[in-house]
């Protein structure tokens, strides 16, 4: 028999392989079209979507995908067709349906792409499983929880409004530097800085301390900074601090941004096609910050666990969460939830914050009318941070984060759900099992029979004057059913805390009027930078 294949090995004629083989991919392809199993051949979408799932590839890849498939839907409709077995629906009532408690809806292989050190309660696609993760660790993000969080969180607000009013003193007598990515200057009475830098260092710091004990002190040093081990099983071997590990310094931000456009490429292609593209310059670079920044996790995690302490974080909550069985999680899967914390706590709060603040820069009004809200309900107290207390009765600033999250949802893309059996009904279309659904965020948030013709305006009053009920079915910045965010509470007092603070110390503009926010999305949607000029309020 070897000799056979050896034969025909020596006699193999590489022209036929060069065509033959593309050509049965091909065919390959057209047949699932021609058999359409999952009947849905008859929804429009681009040509090669239909086809290939090369099509969506091409476009994660090139970090636009929100607005690209929300193009596909204002030319096709509600649905569309954007890979062979992949329907995106811009209905917002759709949304409780795929997405919904008990239909069995199950994540898809996407979120195989996602795993790194093992499945975390992000990207565990069996329901038993989530179910299990989840109960250990809902109930650290539960109110009661949220608040024991809120005087740290303080405490890394109070250190940026620190260091931007150390650098306003600065501008004020016309000087410049580099602190911070972008550097500053000192120009027309204002100081000019990049403000997302230096939201990533805060989310950062935040995260640190409550997910591992101590900051990255990123906001200190003004970098973009963390440590990770060499050897990273060396580093997970080192429990209690009893073997030294070897440390090299690393751009957090930036290996974070590299993982999340990586994972969201890879996850949208087919699972045989991934061994062979990883191999791929690109995605070989995007395997390497996939494994860094499982590093930082590692390395945090280590380090926390190596210095006896009582004090309260998520960590020490993941630690004393039980499963059904009275059983706490083990090192690798308390070390991968707590990578899960750190992604989703830093990179969600940077975003939005960057974005809220962008749009108050660029709307005067909306700032006007803020600035009139904090002064009456936080003008009592002379403090430098806003506390809980304080912010939960500023509805015009609510409004203002949730207008700002509307339009800039981190979180933009449809998350894709597998059909289950029975299948599932939407707006009269009859999708069988294993049909791949998802519901977009960008699309739904731009809905003019919800949020009316001027959807693509920041109007913060739309929130209170529009259909409540509509708005808040349609609203998803958090996803909704079993599966959504489960650090919701606390990223929302977060951005409370963070908004009110900077917004009732500063009066912020933007660089230029016509300056736009612009983004490119990973798995996230992120912005490349925002330039405003802020400067100390005379009320202050």
């Amino acid at each position: 028999m070897l000799g056979v294949l050896s034969l025909a090995y020596q006699t193999l004629d590489w022209r036929t392989v060069a065509i033959g083989v593309p050509a049965i991919v091909v065919l390959v392809h057209f047949l699932s079209w021609l058999i359409d199993p999952h009947g849905i051949r008859k929804i429009p979408g681009p040509l090669i979507a239909k086809f290939s799932d090369i099509w969506l590839g091409i476009v994660s890849k090139n970090g636009h995908r929100s607005e690209v498939v929300h193009q596909m839907h204002q030319k096709y409709g509600t649905f569309v067709r954007i890979a062979p077995n992949h329907v995106s629906i811009a209905e917002p009532d759709a949304l409780g349906i795929v997405y919904a408690h008990g239909n069995g809806a199950l994540k898809s292989d996407f979120y195989d792409a996602f795993v790194s050190i093992r499945r975390g309660v992000f990207n565990t696609r069996d329901r038993n499983e989530h179910a299990r993760k989840r109960k250990i660790v809902s109930h650290i993000f539960s109110q009661k929880s949220v608040v024991e969080f809120e005087p740290q969180i303080r405490v890394y607000v109070g250190l940026l409004i620190e260091q931007w009013d150390r650098l306003c003193g600065l501008a004020a007598k016309g000087m410049s530097g580099s602190d911070g990515e972008g550097g500053w200057k000192g120009e027309g009475g204002r100081l000019w800085l990049d403000c997302l830098p230096w939201a990533n260092y805060l989310a950062f710091d935040i995260v640190g301390d409550l997910a591992f004990g101590g900051p990255f002190g990123m906001l200190q040093n003004a970098k973009d900074s963390a440590l990770v081990p060499v050897n990273q099983q060396a580093a997970m071997n080192s429990y209690g601090g009893k073997t030294s590990v070897d440390v090299v310094e690393i751009p957090a931000v930036k290996i974070l941004n590299g993982r999340g456009e990586y994972s969201m490429s890879m996850g949208v292609l087919p699972l045989w096609w991934r061994p062979f593209v990883k191999h791929l310059p690109w995605y070989s670079k995007g395997q390497k910050d996939v494994k860094t920044l499982a590093g930082i996790a590692i390395m945090a995690v280590a380090r926390r666990l190596s210095l006896p302490t009582d004090r309260v974080d998520l960590l020490s909550k993941l630690q004393d969460g039980r499963d059904n069985d009275g059983n706490p999680m083990g090192r690798e899967e308390l070390t991968a939830e707590a990578l899960t914390l750190l992604i989703a706590g830093s990179d969600t709060t940077s975003n939005s914050t960057c974005a809220i603040l962008y749009y108050l820069a660029r709307d005067r009004r909306a700032q006007d009318k803020l600035h009139k809200e904090l002064d009456e309900q936080l003008s009592a107290e002379d403090l430098t941070v806003a506390t809980g207390p304080q912010v939960k009765n500023l509805p015009y600033m609510d409004a203002c984060i949730n207008e700002s999250l509307r339009l800039h949802s981190t979180s933009a893309l449809g998350l894709p759900r597998v059909v289950p059996e029975g299948g599932l009904t939407i707006d009269d279309h009859y999708f069988p099992p294993g049909t791949v659904l998802s519901v977009p965020s960008f699309s739904i948030h731009r809905d003019k029979r919800i949020w009316g013709d001027d959807v693509d305006d920041f109007r913060p009053e739309r929130w209170f004057e529009q259909n409540q009920a509509d708005i808040q079915k349609t609203f998803n910045p958090f996803s909704i059913g079993p599966r959504a965010c489960v650090g919701r509470n606390l990223a929302y007092l977060e951005l409370q805390l963070i908004i009110a603070s900077i917004m009732r110390r500063y009066d912020i503009v933007l660089e230029s009027p016509d300056q736009k926010l612009e983004t490119r999305e990973g798995f996230l949607r992120k912005p490349l930078g925002c330039k405003i000029g802020i400067k100390r309020r005379d009320c202050l």
